[in-house]
């Protein structure tokens, strides 16, 4: 986990499991954090064959979701 991350007082669920696979990658949220490296190995050495994408969520973690609830579906209405 990284470290706690807080935003205007709020403390937000930064969280590297919010990684998506997709076709040949992993898209890894990191967040600036000293733990980002170690976060990217975990990956990199479970998901052989695929290539790792660490992108920067600290702003997009704002929004409460990072990378995974993006790609979510969204219900019809």
């Amino acid at each position: 986990m990284p470290s706690p991350l807080i935003i205007e007082d709020t403390r937000v669920p930064a969280s590297y499991l919010n990684f998506y696979i997709a076709n040949k990658i992993v898209l890894l949220p990191i967040f600036e954090d000293k733990n980002d490296d170690k976060a990217f190995q975990i990956l990199e050495d479970h998901f052989k064959g695929r290539k790792i994408v660490p992108i920067n969520c600290r702003d997009l973690i704002w929004g409460f979701g990072a990378i995974h609830c993006m790609t979510q579906q969204e219900p019809a209405i």
